[in-house]
């Protein structure tokens, strides 16, 4: 079995591996929207070093590996429910802007991403939110990629459309409205995640992004160059950020702690393991340290070309990362180190290489506890027994008084370009340092001004609050004084009313008396008027003979009766009134 690129590693210089990636995870990007791969993003010429926009044919385990999405702490269940309701938002919204909004003043991608920035920004002012919603969607569902060749062959033609115009500057963008510059972005990147509504960026961010003068991974925006790298790689790769992305696919995701990825102690480049693998970066090879005639695995960085050992980096990332790996993460990381280390030459990388598969297998069959120990224990063991061998060797061979000397002067080599490199970073640091310095000046100066204006807000609101105190004071003053004068009123309401209910019964009685007595001078009028009637009929037929006496004299009873009827009337009368 040969070397995949064993030629390449003999006889580089010396290079400790850098330590697995430990960036804490962004807060708040918990969501399950996968982004569209977007090397793409990369320079309008196509002629991007590096780039990954010819490698349609990849393999399955690099597109695995170098794939962009948000961190995978969700799942794919969570995935599919958000999924879901974006749909069924979507759908909503759609019927609620067929019935409610014109069609006249839809915009389509195709004019987003062709017209005017000037244009299109005066038309979306005036245009409902439901409108520049469904733009967000139509775009997103473009980018998830749905509707299969269809979707891909729109994306590409409006990333030409965006990446073909010479408009597009800071100064032009700056006056963009906010959705379309989203949208712009969003089709030069290919990531979906700067159109989702739980993603605020600010609009000066998005038009550094889109310009390649900040990072597009939503979860770094560091400035590009990340660090002010001056490498060949940071330089002529339009929006490659060396703290989240592959030098070779110039992808990023958000695995941390693991073997997925390898940083390369003498640049801060970082490399997916999958990706060195298909390329080659990753083979048996000698380092100068080793001597004559010793061979490990190695891998070589593309960005400065200086190889590295890779026994003691799986030592390291297993005994830092280790204890917080689940059953899942260290089958998965056992899988990684088998992959590396499954096409090397040297004795000890090809027994770490059948170690690995008997901890998968223990680990299958149930045997979780004591796996990363039994391997920390033979990689251990692995590297005493080749410092015993070359100590073996060394005292059987004795080294010319030349060839001492050449490997004295490449250690002193090695010693003075990591000297060099020491202080270039000592540099950069300092730089970075007074900057960094600079900008805390300038941000404690904004808060000084900005508490000095606090402090005449908080004056200016306490003036105000006593005002309205005083106004409620004397509202208060004012309720109180209407309210006794209505109780006032109210009691002197209720004396009239009760005079009034008074007057009114005496007046009553006073009709009542005197309509009876009225009605009883009537009834004594009456009264002589009969009486002198019965008189002057009695006189006239006294002389008429006795035998006619019966009718006068039932003629007086009744006369005598309604008198006493009359006579009666006034005590009746009165017995109501007492009642």
């Amino acid at each position: 079995m040969g070397t995949s690129s064993g030629a390449n590693f003999h006889q580089q210089p010396t290079s400790t591996m850098r330590p697995p990636r430990q960036h804490p995870r962004p807060a708040g990007l918990h969501t399950s929207l996968s982004l569209a791969s977007s090397d793409a993003g990369g320079s309008p010429d196509g002629q991007e070093p590096g780039s990954n926009s010819d490698q349609g044919n990849d393999s399955a385990t690099e597109s695995a590996s170098s794939r962009e999405t948000w961190p995978i702490e969700t799942n794919r269940s969570d995935a599919m429910v958000v999924k879901k309701v974006d749909k069924e938002e979507n759908d909503c919204l759609e019927t609620q802007v067929l019935h409610r909004v014109s069609r006249a003043d839809k915009l389509s991608l195709r004019e987003i991403a062709r017209e005017r920035v000037e244009v299109i920004s005066d038309r979306m002012m005036v245009m409902p939110d439901e409108l520049l919603e469904e733009n967000k969607s139509e775009l997103r569902l473009i980018l998830e990629g749905a509707g299969g060749s269809q979707h891909i062959e729109e994306f590409l033609h409006l990333q030409k459309l965006v990446q073909g115009r010479v408009d597009l500057t800071a100064k032009t963008l700056a006056r963009a409205h906010r959705v379309q510059l989203e949208i712009l972005v969003a089709i030069k990147t290919g990531i979906q995640a700067f159109l989702h509504p739980s993603v605020s960026i600010p609009q000066s961010r998005l038009v550094e992004i889109f310009l390649y003068k900040r990072c597009r991974n939503i979860a770094c925006q560091s400035a590009i160059p990340a660090d002010e790298c001056s490498c060949e790689i940071c330089t002529n790769r339009n929006g490659f950020c060396n703290l989240c992305m592959c030098v070779i696919c110039n992808k990023f995701d958000f695995e941390v702690n693991s073997c997925r990825w390898i940083g390369c102690d003498m640049c801060s480049h970082w490399t997916h393991t999958d990706c060195a693998i298909h390329v080659g970066h990753i083979g048996t090879g000698q380092l100068v340290k080793s001597g004559a005639g010793v061979s490990e695995m190695l891998f070589r960085c593309q960005a400065c070309n200086r190889a590295s050992e890779l026994l003691g980096w799986v030592k390291d990332v297993f005994q830092h990362c280790a204890p917080g790996w689940d059953r899942e993460a260290l089958m998965r990381e056992l899988d990684f180190v088998s992959k590396i280390f499954r096409l090397s030459e040297d004795p000890k990388g090809r027994k770490l290489y059948w170690k690995c598969g008997d901890l998968i297998e223990k680990i299958k069959s149930g045997a979780t506890e004591s796996v990363c120990r039994m391997l920390l224990l033979f990689i251990q063991e692995l590297e005493i027994d080749a410092t015993k061998n070359s100590e073996t060797e060394e005292a059987g061979h004795v080294i010319s008084p030349q060839e001492a000397c050449n490997r004295i002067a490449e250690v002193v080599q090695e010693a003075v370009r990591k000297m060099e490199m020491v202080a270039e970073e000592k540099m950069r640091m300092l730089k970075r340092a007074r900057l960094a310095l600079e900008a805390c000046d300038h941000e404690l100066e904004e808060k000084a001004r900005e508490v000095a204006e606090l402090k005449v807000e908080k004056q200016r609101n306490k003036q105000q609050v006593e005002e309205l105190e005083s106004i409620v004071r004397l509202k208060q003053a004012e309720a109180e004084m209407f309210q006794l004068k209505a109780n006032e009123a109210r009691q002197e309401a209720e004396r009239l009313q009760s005079i009034a209910l008074a007057k009114s019964d005496k007046a009553e009685q006073d009709y009542a008396s005197l309509y009876l007595k009225r009605r009883l001078d009537e009834a004594e009028a009456e009264k002589q008027y009969l009486f002198e009637k019965i008189k002057l009929q009695e006189s006239q037929r006294a002389p008429q003979g006795s035998g006619s006496g019966d009718p006068s004299q039932m003629m007086f009873c009744k006369i005598q009766d309604l008198l006493k009827n009359v006579y009666s009337m006034p005590g009746k009368s009165q017995g109501q009134q007492s009642k």
